[in-house]
């Protein structure tokens, strides 16, 4: 993971969309996300949902992790276990920073392995969208995919050290910025204003890349 030898290859392995919805009556964006995996449907899922796994791509991570059960990822969102119906299909809350947003996961067998969906969605705030549209979440789970990628292709552990430093280097950021465009189009394509898509595209690049020290408010 610390070497990309094709990064906008890699970025084009995922198929991007941004739907509009409604959920309880609010206005949300759903960004969802898919990419296919050379492993077995019962692996994928393992890695998906194990507690000894998923901190080998991902993030440390306590609870209960089966339906009716709360799960808290070290450092990041938390949330309930909505509904588990293994191996096709998961469902939970995201909370963080006193938000709340939902993901949906699915997976299906194909001749290649296993294709993962995964749907986002978030109540729609126009402030926010407006800034970063979907690449907010979606490049965060891009580069979550990577690290995914990477453990099922080796059965190895991703290096944490080589995942907190890949947007420093040439090839991280050229994934960054290929991912980041790729959502801005899907914006456009739900009906957002292109130029605005394309502000949060490099709104979005920024955040990915920029180092605590180099912020303004630093």
């Amino acid at each position: 993971m610390t070497l990309l030898p094709d990064p906008v290859r890699q970025a084009g392995m995922v198929t991007r969309e941004v739907r509009t919805s409604t959920r309880d009556g609010v206005a949300t964006r759903i960004a969802v996300a898919r990419r296919t995996y050379p492993t077995d449907q019962a692996d994928l899922w393992e890695a998906l949902t194990s507690a000894e796994r998923i901190p080998r791509w991902f993030l440390p991570i306590s609870g209960t992790l089966e339906e009716g059960g709360k799960y808290q990822l070290e450092g990041q969102a938390g949330g309930s276990i909505e509904r588990c119906d293994a191996p096709k299909t998961f469902a939970i809350t995201w909370e963080f920073a006193g938000q709340v947003s939902w993901v949906e996961v699915s997976l299906s067998p194909t001749d290649k392995g296993t294709e993962m969906e995964l749907r986002h969605e978030m109540p729609f705030d126009p402030g926010f969208w407006g800034q970063f549209g979907p690449g907010a979440v979606g490049v965060g789970w891009d580069l979550a995919f990577l690290g995914l990628d990477a453990h099922v292709s080796t059965g190895e552990a991703v290096d944490p050290e080589a995942g907190q430093t890949l947007h420093k280097t040439p090839e991280g950021r050229a994934f960054i910025r290929a991912a980041a465009e790729s959502w801005g189009a899907a914006a456009i394509a739900d009906g957002d204003d292109p130029d605005a898509a394309q502000a949060a595209v490099e709104a979005t690049f920024g955040f990915y890349t920029i180092e605590p020290e180099d912020s303004p408010e630093h």
